[in-house]
């Protein structure tokens, strides 16, 4: 299964949403979209959608601990999978995804 990435660019945000399965040539993909991106930045927060992907090999949970030690981004999860993924991604309980923030849930 292949892996879409969507980024999209707003005044305030940069989002970038993950569907599928990020292992494999998508990791290369992905850092690739990202080293697009990054330049562009600014000002604007980074957020990053994993409610849809399916899974990651390490070196895909490496690209996201990347992006995420650069720019704090928000980490929007839904499933017990995806909250565990963005945890290891985070590598701190300290720091609450944004679906436990919108769930009033303090991390």
């Amino acid at each position: 299964m292949a892996l879409r990435i969507t980024v999209r660019e707003q005044e305030s945000v940069t989002e970038i949403t993950l569907e599928g399965r990020l292992a494999g040539p998508w990791v290369t993909e992905l850092s690739r979209a990202w080293s697009e991106a990054a330049p562009r930045l600014g000002t604007r927060k980074v957020s990053i959608d994993l409610r849809d992907v399916t899974y990651s090999d390490e070196a895909g949970k490496q690209v996201l601990r990347d992006i995420f030690a650069q720019t704090n981004a928000d980490l929007v999860t839904s499933s017990p999978l995806t909250k565990y993924l963005a945890q290891e991604i985070s590598n701190s309980e300290k720091h609450g995804t944004k679906a436990e923030a919108d769930n009033g849930i303090d991390a």
